[in-house]
């Protein structure tokens, strides 16, 4: 299922109606400020278990990543020194992953590595979604393998190659192929660990 948004006004009813699939539970895939995602209630932890297995992610090996509408409860779900804080505002929403270490309100599953990726991206539909369901969701990239396909940029093509596994496609315009920068700043130290999309302003 296709469910059309648009960046800068996008339906307050088809909001809802994705809103709605995430509190069952439910897995979508939604365009951020760098590529298109596979994504869910990031608290609920079946549905976190199902797209670890639908992208082949190892908990316990691959860090996952959550999207927070905005930098106001981030101390929530990581621990954040006011440095970090800093440089994530400074950055912020924008096409970066900050690796920090996790608290103990998120699930379990996250506390594998005991570390979790925070993105704030500039998109309006994510943030908007984000905001509307409450929770963080949880971000991992639509890609095969490590390869990044043509197909990923094209909502119509990405609902045929995964239609049958997630309960909605949002088609948010064309999406990207460069991913995020990844900062680990975990420690408080400041590392760059992929350079993507973005320009990191220290």
């Amino acid at each position: 299922m296709i469910i059309r948004l648009y960046k800068q006004n996008p339906s307050r009813k088809e909001i809802d109606k994705v809103v709605e699939i995430l509190r069952e539970g439910g897995i979508i895939i939604y365009p951020t400020d760098t590529v298109y995602a596979m994504g869910c209630d990031a608290l609920n932890v079946r549905a976190v278990e199902k797209i670890c297995k639908l992208k082949g992610l190892n908990p316990q090996k691959n860090h996952l990543s959550i999207i927070c509408p905005d930098l106001s409860n981030i101390s929530e779900y990581a621990k954040v020194s006011n440095t970090v804080f800093k440089l994530m505002k400074r950055n912020l929403p924008g096409p970066f992953t900050f690796i920090l270490n996790a608290t103990n309100s998120l699930p379990k599953i996250y506390k594998n590595r005991k570390e979790v990726g925070i993105r704030v991206p500039d998109n309006n539909i994510t943030l908007t979604l984000a905001r509307e369901l409450g929770n963080p969701l949880l971000t991992a990239s639509v890609r095969n393998k490590d390869e990044w396909m043509e197909y990923s940029i094209d909502p119509e093509l990405i609902e045929e190659e995964y239609g049958k596994d997630v309960d909605a496609v949002i088609d948010g315009g064309y999406g990207g192929l460069e991913p995020s920068t990844i900062v680990n700043c975990c420690n408080d130290e400041i590392e760059i660990v992929r350079q993507g999309k973005g320009e990191l302003i220290e």
